[in-house]
């Protein structure tokens, strides 16, 4: 199982426009949308969990499309947790 961090989604994205543009790659496991707790509106990242296979086609079928009607390109990356216990990640 591999866990896929997904940025620069548009404020309107849901739970439901998340899964649909990755379904077409494999399942989605799990998936969680950051949302702004008072307005509801989806902050503009998210995480989803794929098999492993199913996680590297969709990362590298949609990391850099655009986002509907938006002049920002998707970002989707694999998650790395030891990465986030040294307090960030690299830059490349």
């Amino acid at each position: 199982m591999k866990k896929l961090f997904i940025g620069n989604l548009p404020q309107d994205a849901t739970e439901e426009s998340v899964r649909a543009m990755f379904t077409e790659f494999g399942t989605v496991r799990s998936i969680s949308v950051a949302s702004d707790i008072f307005s509801g509106k989806c902050k503009g990242f998210g995480f989803i969990e794929m098999e492993g296979h199913e996680a590297r086609a969709a990362q590298a079928a949609l990391d850099g499309n655009m986002v509907d009607n938006s002049d920002r390109s998707l970002r989707v990356r694999f998650d790395d947790p030891k990465a986030s216990a040294r307090g960030g990640r690299k830059r490349r």
